[in-house]
């Protein structure tokens, strides 16, 4: 799914109203109307309070056709204008006009000096004050009314974006934010939604389709994707009956060092796990025996050195190597690393301590082959790029890096982003069961073993954080996040791969002419 900027929303709204033949009013209404649905299907007509707060912009004109039809459908509905402006936006004077006209119990005008209404904590608030439109910070009276809504402990329904937030920006001050249980987000998500900083302003969001262009949704590129099975599964590459393991390539994981040899483990079982046709390990020499005896599947060969990587060299010709899970960073381990990159040509995963060390050598940056793959948890991407002001800052500084040397970044999180050059790739699976140790390195496997099998290494990255994360999310509903580990994530990738598959259940439809079932 696209995730489109602000610019492009108001590019495809005034297009699909040329195309159309429709009025931009229309397409508000057409929008108010699917949030009325999305409610009504859910109330049933139940008298719950309902209070529209409506601003006086494109917002509050949704805002204002909600109201409308919650009113005419007989709800318990109360609707507020927060003026917080002389500017009205045309769109909503018509609907304004359009409420007043439907009902005798007109919006009630709120300003600084208003007392404002009282609002139960079983009562439900529609947000419809600020939308994407929103260039300047809240302050004053609004942003004593957002905290308003806070102490009431309603449940909070916010149109298209929770009021105060930009699309583009982290906000200053929380205060300044309305905190919503639930955003409808008209015909896409907004990237805000997957930020550490800002995804907190909404609890759960959900995209609903106002009918914008196909065409133009379909055509225009994005900065960002959200990808979901939907986007996955043409990614996938079936297997030939008569292939072998010869087929599926070769990883050598690179890696390990006295008291981490099981990081190499984790990742080698990854790689096998997610389909590679062999694995390697290259250890120290106490990596020998754990490896033998606790993951056969694995070859291993040894380093001269007992609890470090002190030299790199092998005799075998792997298609991708995967470097740095527990390897540490001690000097001569750098150093065999700096010998290792002036002569390699093979395909490069590089996680953990193999991000340390290139951050505290960054020429060895220039030593990467193109399309190498850096996976980073949070504060090794911060070694890495330093420090950012907030998390669009971030983002603009790995787009950067990832031009600059030509490099694909899997920023980790709960949002996982695949960064490479221009683009972002928001995945969509995963759950805090993940945030425990050694699932990194198992996500360095899965990405190393895709690369094996002939995937790209942008496709890998992104291929393998989905099935990654949708291994947790099989596996957590029996298992709890708090007592997942990263051992449970080999277990998920095989129902994760079959997932791929799944058809939707149907619902069972009876016979009107068939006896009911007892």
């Amino acid at each position: 799914m696209k995730i489109f900027s602000k610019e492009q929303i108001y590019e495809g709204d005034a297009l699909t109203a040329k195309k159309q033949g429709i009025t931009s009013t229309d397409l508000m209404e057409r929008a108010g109307t699917q949030i009325f649905n999305w409610l009504h299907m859910r109330m049933q007509g139940a008298q719950v309070p309902i209070h529209v707060f409506c601003g006086i912009g494109n917002n509050g004109g949704d805002g204002l056709v909600v109201a409308r039809h919650l009113t005419t459908h007989g709800y318990n509905v109360k609707t507020y204008i927060v003026n917080h402006s002389t500017t009205r936006s045309k769109d909503f004077l018509n609907n304004y006009e359009r409420i007043k006209n439907t009902t005798k119990d007109w919006p009630i005008l709120l300003n600084d000096a208003s007392e404002l209404p009282a609002i139960n904590d079983k009562d439900i608030i529609v947000d419809a004050i600020f939308g994407i439109g929103l260039n300047r910070p809240v302050e004053g009276w609004i942003k004593q009314l957002f905290n308003y809504f806070r102490a009431t402990k309603a449940f909070v329904l916010s149109i298209d974006i929770p009021s105060g937030l930009a699309t583009d920006a982290a906000p200053i001050d929380e205060e300044s934010v309305v905190n919503a249980g639930y955003t409808l987000s008209f015909q896409t998500p907004k990237l805000v939604f997957f930020l550490p900083e800002t995804a907190k302003y909404t609890v759960q969001w959900e995209v609903l389709d106002i009918g914008i262009d196909p065409e133009y949704l379909y055509t225009t590129p994005t900065e960002a994707e959200l990808i979901g099975k939907n986007e996955v599964l043409p990614l996938y590459k079936p297997r030939e009956k008569y292939s072998h393991k010869g087929s599926f390539g070769h990883v050598l994981v690179i890696g390990g060092s006295y008291g981490k040899i099981g990081s190499v483990t984790l990742a080698s079982q990854g790689v096998l796990a997610i389909g590679a046709g062999k694995v390697t390990a290259y250890t120290p020499k106490c990596g020998y025996i754990p490896l033998q005896v606790g993951f056969p599947e694995a070859m291993v060969i040894t380093d001269t050195d007992e609890e470090k990587i002190t030299s790199i060299a092998f005799d075998i010709q792997p298609n991708v190597i995967a470097f740095g899970v527990g390897v540490g960073t001690d000097a001569q381990t750098i150093d065999a690393f700096e010998a290792f990159l002036n002569v390699n040509k093979t395909p490069l995963v590089i996680d953990a301590d193999g991000i340390n060390i290139l951050s505290k050598k960054k020429a060895l940056l220039k030593l990467l082959p193109e399309n190498t793959v850096l996976t980073p948890h949070p504060k090794e991407l911060e070694r890495l790029l330093g420090q950012w002001e907030d998390e669009f800052d971030k983002l603009k500084k790995a787009k950067a890096f990832s031009k600059k040397y030509k490099c694909i970044i899997v920023i980790k999180g709960a949002n996982t982003i695949t960064v490479f050059q221009d683009k972002l790739y928001v995945n969509a699976t995963g759950n805090p069961g993940l945030a425990t140790a050694g699932t990194g390195d198992v996500l360095t496997g899965i990405i190393s073993g895709l690369i094996a099998q002939s995937y790209d290494p942008l496709v890998a990255a992104i291929f393998g954080v989905y099935l990654h994360g949708k291994a947790a999310d099989l596996l957590v509903e029996d298992l709890g996040y708090q007592s997942f580990i990263a051992s449970h994530v080999i277990e998920g990738i095989p129902l994760a791969y079959l997932d791929l598959f799944k058809q939707p259940e149907q619902p069972e439809i009876e016979n009107a002419d068939s006896e009911p079932k007892k």
